[in-house]
């Protein structure tokens, strides 16, 4: 066999690292992080999450390790530790959200670091005013719909120690950014979650390139799966949503609600194929390889095998 820069295990060679670990959460509480279509239940919470949320508090206390060790060497006793910063990426309706939900509520079970916090780049989307106005709304997901350097400005400050940084929020219903946020003050870890998270910085005009969102991650998730189930997850989704959440009166969609089966069958693979699909393809599975840990699915939606690259 030849060499790799990675070690990759089965679920049941995983889950043996963690069997001995308690089960922190209930039924209602992983009921309560579950994403629309997801099969989550507590086998998969054990055999798959609470393995990967020791190994991350593992990552974390060890960091705070070195940042003490760096401080002596510096003769620095009094520069601020910042966040551990964890980014989730993966494609819409792979699950990345649920992941993301599910490793804030295990890891914040850890005495060592309790004050966790979620970040999505949703937020950091520009409004859809911005996107009609500059031809982008069909593109929506896409790394040229964000706000970029409101994003590098927002994990800068994290990184620099900032005593309070605040992320825009979005609104799903809406399909818009709110003028609300969520502010941070000073957490053990920040989850980072979103569709293009992992990018590499662009190449500038002159040729040099900048920095990216990914360069001040300390450990990466990629969620993954092949194409034509999540294309298929998402169908099965939309179908839930046009059940729900599309008939809310305030909806964005609200459009899709009143449509049969099988024409709303049609609009989310033409929306798929269009959109979500092509982003996937080009810009989201791309950047799989810069993660550190990779979370394989099946086609019921269960992991089956982890990659974790070594150090």
């Amino acid at each position: 066999m030849s060499a790799s820069p990675y070690v990759e295990l089965d679920r049941a060679a995983w889950a043996a690292l963690a069997e001995h670990a308690d089960q922190p959460l209930t039924a209602t509480e992983v009921a309560r992080v579950r994403g629309l279509g997801d099969e989550l239940d507590l086998d998969e919470v054990r055999q798959v999450y609470l393995p990967l949320s020791e190994l991350l508090s593992l990552y974390v206390r060890h960091t705070a390790a070195l940042h003490r060790a760096t401080e002596e060497f510096l003769r620095q006793p009094s520069a601020d530790r910042t966040p551990f910063v964890i980014g989730i990426a993966g494609s819409v309706a792979v699950g990345k959200s649920t992941t993301a939900r599910l490793l804030k509520e295990l890891l914040s079970r850890w005495p060592q670091h309790p004050k966790v916090e979620l970040v999505t780049t949703d937020g950091f989307l520009l409004p859809n005013a911005e996107l009609a106005a500059r031809g982008l709304l069909q593109r929506k997901g896409f790394p040229e719909s964000y706000d970029r350097k409101a994003l590098l400005r927002f994990v800068i400050d994290m990184k620099s120690g900032a005593e309070e940084v605040k992320a825009p929020l979005y609104s799903h219903l809406r399909y818009d950014v709110t003028d609300d946020y969520v502010v941070l003050h000073r957490p053990d870890i920040v989850l980072f979650e979103g569709l293009n998270v992992l990018q590499p910085a662009r190449a500038r005009s002159d040729g040099r390139r900048g920095l990216a969102v990914s360069d001040f991650f300390d450990f990466s998730v990629y969620v993954d799966a092949i194409a034509t189930d999540i294309r298929r997850w998402y169908v099965e989704r939309f179908l839930r949503l046009r059940e729900t959440a599309f008939r809310q009166p305030e909806s964005y969609f609200r459009r899709y609600a009143d449509l049969s089966h099988d024409e709303a069958v049609a609009r989310a693979e033409s929306l798929w194929d269009a959109i979500n699909g092509p982003n996937l393809s080009e810009n989201i599975a791309p950047t799989r390889g810069r993660a550190s840990l990779v979370l394989r699915k099946d086609a019921d939606h269960s992991v089956r095998w982890i990659r974790l690259r070594k150090l």
